[in-house]
């Protein structure tokens, strides 16, 4: 073999472990820096309570004199200024938002408790051994799974529809603790159709969130919980955006994030706050909402 012959097979040689140990580092740091992400993307709050309200566009919330709590609320936490529900009527939204699917809901009307047995946020968080429950405003008695009465709606209540879900975790809006650390490390509080703001006014429905949930919220700046509020669907006018803020000691006080997310990426945050390995529908392909907490 002629010396010109040596040193290029040495070179390539040399050139390839070269390739191999760079390719080696960049494993290791890639698989490093995807664990941090993953780890480091959401908070992981002691309490998460989730506030739905009904049927308002962004800018009708947002900026709006009828809402002075709700934009207090904005101003020392964070904005989603382009969250999106998924579709129309109400319900549907409902199950998106609790189970990444719509399960097959198009309409409001009643269905059949426990019709589905597929995952969700409350049987994802159960399975993992953590706490779930729901307060459902004007509810009859905790469990009831009657479709309405009075200003109580069933439809604005997906847990209803999940046979992995006990019935007994839905609970009245009366049941909500005032001792807040014993609240559920998750819970949903929904709202009855006045105080939502789907039968009654705005300012009706934020002068609701200040009387009943205004202590829980300032308890959440000093105790790493978080109160996240926002709603099913907008009015059909504007595109189905929806004002979407979160509020806490987890969050960066005036943050604002311009990303689109919907309802799967709340659904998908939500799971990631609570360290849970699984993903519930479409929540699995969804991203989680970032760049509003603080580190």
């Amino acid at each position: 073999m002629s010396g010109s012959s040596v040193y290029r097979r040495a070179r390539t040689v040399v050139a390839a472990a070269a390739a191999l140990a760079a390719a080696a580092v960049g494993v290791w740091t890639g698989v490093g820096e995807g664990s941090a992400h993953a780890a480091g993307a959401v908070p992981s709050p002691d309490h998460v309570v989730v506030v739905v309200f009904e049927n308002h566009a962004y800018s009708q919330v947002i900026g709006s004199s009828s809402a002075p709590y709700i934009n207090s609320l904005k101003a020392g936490g964070a904005n989603l200024s382009q969250s999106y529900a998924e579709t129309h009527p109400s319900q549907p939204n409902y199950f998106a938002l609790f189970s990444g699917s719509t399960q097959g809901i198009t309409d409001d009307s009643c269905y059949t408790p426990g019709f589905s047995s597929a995952p969700n946020l409350a049987s994802e968080q159960i399975a993992a051994g953590r706490s779930w429950a729901s307060y459902n405003e004007t509810l009859p008695t905790q469990g009831s799974t009657t479709c309405s009465s009075g200003k109580y709606a069933r439809k604005h209540n997906p847990w209803f529809g999940f046979s992995n879900v006990p019935t007994s975790s839905a609970k009245t809006f009366a049941q909500f603790p005032t001792d807040y650390s014993t609240l559920p490390q998750l819970s949903f509080v929904v709202p009855n159709l006045c105080s939502d703001m789907h039968d009654c006014s705005v300012s009706s429905g934020d002068t609701w969130l200040k009387n009943n949930l205004g202590a829980y919220a300032t308890w959440a700046k000093t105790h790493n919980s978080l109160l996240v509020v926002t709603f099913d669907e907008d009015n059909r006018l504007s595109g189905n955006r929806i004002p979407t803020v979160f509020y806490g000691q987890p969050v960066t006080p005036g943050a604002d994030s311009a990303t689109t997310y919907n309802h799967y990426d709340l659904l998908r945050t939500l799971e990631d706050t609570q360290g849970l390995t699984t993903h519930a529908g479409n929540a699995a392909a969804a991203k989680d909402i970032t760049g509003i907490w603080a580190s």
